[in-house]
């Protein structure tokens, strides 16, 4: 049950990860960015309220990345 929680939560750490790359890259509107957008943006956004973006730098999914990654290892070591 713990590897299954901690391969969602790496997973969607992954998608925000591609959701960051393809804002290079991608216009806002193609369908993959709104997709990804739909799924990555209700996590972001809480992160967004707390700390701003910083002029063209935009933290939050550094910190939603970071925060995935430690509920995952603590999900792992608390019912693994």
């Amino acid at each position: 049950m713990a590897q299954a929680i901690a391969g969602v939560l790496d997973f969607l750490s992954l998608l925000v990860i591609i959701n960051a790359l393809l804002s290079f890259f991608i216009a806002p509107y193609h369908p993959l960015r709104q997709a990804l957008d739909r799924i990555v943006e209700p996590m972001l956004a809480p992160i967004r309220r707390i700390i701003p973006p910083a002029g063209v730098f935009d933290f939050s999914a550094l910190v939603l990345i970071i925060l995935l990654r430690v509920l995952s290892n603590l999900v792992i070591n608390v019912l693994g």
